[in-house]
C-alpha cells in the first residue's frame, strides 16, 4: 500500500472510506486480521485495490482504522448507556441485557475488541495502544456512573468507582471469552453478578 491521503477524504470519498472500514472490521472480526486479505476486503467493499491504496498506507494502518470503528461502535454506543448506571437496579438491567444479547447470539464471536487485543498487543505497539486506550474509554463510562452513585450517597464513601469499574469490565470481558469458548452464559452471569453483588454491599440505605 502506499500512502494515506493527506487531507480528511469528504462526501464520496468519505462514505468510500468508511465502506472499506466497516468490510474490513466485519472482515477482521470473522477472520482474524492475518487471515484478512486486500483482495477480500476489496471485494466485500466493492472497491478498487486503488482506492484501498488511497486511503491507507499499508494493512497497520488500515487495522488502526479498524480499531477506531469498532471502539465507536461498541463503547461509543454504550457510554450513553453504561453512564446511566447509577443505581442498583440500572446495573442489574444492563447485566441482564448483556446475559440476554449473549444467549440471542449463541453465544459466538465474543468482544470485538477483544479478539483484536488477543491477535495484536504482542506484535504491534500502536494497536495495543489503541486498544488499551479503548478499553479505558470503556471503563470510564462504566465508573462515571459509579461515580454519580457515589456522588448522591447512594453508595458508602469507601466504595472506589475507578476499581469498581475495572472489576465489571473484566468480569465482563472474561465472561464473553468463557461463554463464547463454552457456548454457555454461566460464567458471564457467575463474573456480573459476583462484581454487582459486591457494589451492592457498599451500597447505603438510600441506594439500596
Amino acid at each position: 500500500m502506499s500512502t494515506d491521503a493527506s487531507a480528511p477524504p469528504t462526501g464520496k470519498g468519505q462514505e468510500t472510506r468508511e465502506r472499506i472500514v466497516r468490510a474490513a472490521a466485519r472482515l477482521m472480526f470473522e477472520r482474524g486480521v492475518a487471515g484478512t486479505s486486500t483482495p477480500a476486503i476489496r471485494e466485500a467493499a466493492g472497491v478498487s485495490s486503488s482506492q484501498i491504496y488511497h486511503y491507507f498506507a499499508d494493512k497497520q494502518a488500515l487495522t488502526r482504522a479498524v480499531i477506531e470503528h469498532q471502539t465507536q461502535a461498541i463503547v461509543g454506543g454504550q457510554e450513553q448507556l453504561l453512564g446511566r448506571l447509577d443505581s442498583l437496579d440500572a446495573l442489574r438491567a444492563w447485566r441482564d441485557a448483556v446475559v440476554a444479547t449473549q444467549r440471542a447470539l449463541h453465544y459466538t464471536g465474543g468482544c470485538p475488541l477483544a479478539s483484536l487485543a488477543s491477535e495484536l498487543v504482542d506484535h504491534e505497539p500502536d494497536a495495543r495502544t489503541a486498544l488499551a486506550a479503548a478499553f479505558t474509554r470503556w471503563s470510564g463510562a462504566i465508573r462515571d456512573g459509579l461515580r454519580r452513585m457515589v456522588d448522591r450517597g447512594a453508595l458508602g464513601p469507601e466504595a472506589d468507582p475507578d476499581t469498581l469499574a475495572l472489576a465489571l469490565l473484566a468480569a465482563l470481558q472474561g465472561g464473553l471469552l468463557l461463554g463464547q469458548t463454552q457456548r454457555d452464559s454461566t460464567a458471564l452471569e457467575a463474573g456480573l453478578d459476583t462484581v454487582i453483588a459486591h457494589i451492592a454491599r457498599q451500597a447505603t440505605t438510600r441506594g439500596a
